[in-house]
């Protein structure tokens, strides 16, 4: 066959010898010895990708260096340092809700500056009266200005020395993770109470102070609900001038109000719930809520007065303050007590937790 020259039309290749597997230089179509006719597409990018040369090996896929990402890996690579974030906060919040249930009050007390409490007791041994000083033996004072009763509205001198359950209930309030408090209120018989609203009045300033955010529900492990029937754990009891000193003493000259555990009454002094006091320095409301939430506490477990903490700051609910907000004053009562005289002055306050 002759080359008759003139430009080569494209796919007719030149003869060859029948030797080589591979294509020619100009990529053009070349012949086998068997008599097959390579394609001459390019040798990785086929035109017709479902075309196999059937006589050549097939390269073999590179072995993969990197193991396929796992969804793990995949939500670290796409939110990063978040990722290790997310975890940990969850496991945080869980300690603070754990931390929040057991009451935990201490920290946040000191974060908020709000005046603390004493060391709280779980015992039920015991018949001694809490919530007044010493008796005057000549080395602690039988009075202090600040502790009298001012003057005002007319209370009861003598009543029977016997109460009468003022009738109605309430459901729970507060979350009570360790302890559930029932109560009843109380008036002494021949006590009038019409004054001030009457009985139902003086029964529902109880319940709207214990059920107050912020009273003493506000520590988790604490909740009360009232009865008015069957045995409660204590009897919150407005009482008589005269008997309230049968019940909590009058070792020294002043107007109290205590708890009394071998009676299983907080005892609330009915002069003082007209007329207030004049160390506490606030209104009558007030000073009939810090009444209710002081002996409240003793009954819970705080049988320890408190003194003013921080000068100028509140006054904590366990300080007495129906005697003052004035440290010296309180201590000349009980100069070896808890209270000490460094002329430090609190701002009254009736709530555990006042700042919530």
């Amino acid at each position: 066959m002759t080359d008759r020259g003139g430009p080569r039309l494209r796919g007719d290749a030149p003869p060859g010898p029948d030797v080589g597997g591979s294509a020619d230089d100009d990529g053009y179509r070349v012949r086998y010895r068997d008599g097959r006719a390579d394609s001459h597409q390019p040798l990785r990018a086929q035109w017709d990708p479902t075309s196999r040369d059937v006589g050549r090996p097939r390269t073999p896929r590179p072995e993969r260096l990197a193991r396929k990402q796992s969804r793990l890996g995949k939500f670290v690579a796409v939110y990063g340092w978040r990722a290790y974030a997310i975890p940990i906060l969850l496991v945080v919040t869980v300690l603070v809700l754990v931390d929040a249930v057991r009451g935990g009050v201490g920290d946040e007390q000191a974060a908020t500056g709000d005046p603390g409490f004493g060391a709280r007791s779980t015992s039920t041994e015991g018949t001694d009266v809490i919530g007044v000083p010493p008796k005057a033996d000549g080395n602690f004072a039988a009075s202090i200005p600040s502790g009298s009763l001012p003057e005002g509205g007319p209370f009861t001198v003598t009543g029977a020395g016997t109460w009468h359950v003022v009738p109605g209930t309430r459901d729970q309030v507060g979350h009570g993770a360790e302890e559930v408090f029932t109560y009843t209120v109380e008036v002494e018989d021949g006590v009038d109470t019409a004054g001030f609203g009457g009985d139902e009045s003086f029964g529902r300033m109880v319940d709207e102070t214990l059920s107050n955010p912020k009273g003493w529900t506000h520590d988790q492990r604490f909740a009360f609900r009232r009865i008015d029937g069957g045995e409660p754990d204590f009897r919150i009891s407005l009482t008589s001038q005269m008997s309230i000193r049968e019940a909590c003493g009058y070792g020294i000259q002043l107007e109290v109000s205590c708890y009394n555990p071998g009676i299983n009454r907080v005892v609330l002094n009915e002069p003082r719930w007209v007329r207030g006091a004049v160390g506490f320095q606030g209104d009558i409301g007030s000073y009939r809520q810090y009444q209710i939430n002081h002996e409240v506490g003793h009954a819970i477990g705080y049988q320890q007065h408190q003194p003013c903490e921080t000068d100028g700051g509140l006054a904590p609910v366990m300080m007495q303050q129906t005697f003052g907000t004035t440290n010296d004053d309180i201590a000349k009562l009980d100069p070896e007590g808890v209270v000490p005289m460094d002329g430090k002055t609190c701002r009254f306050n009736p709530w555990p937790f006042p700042r919530v």
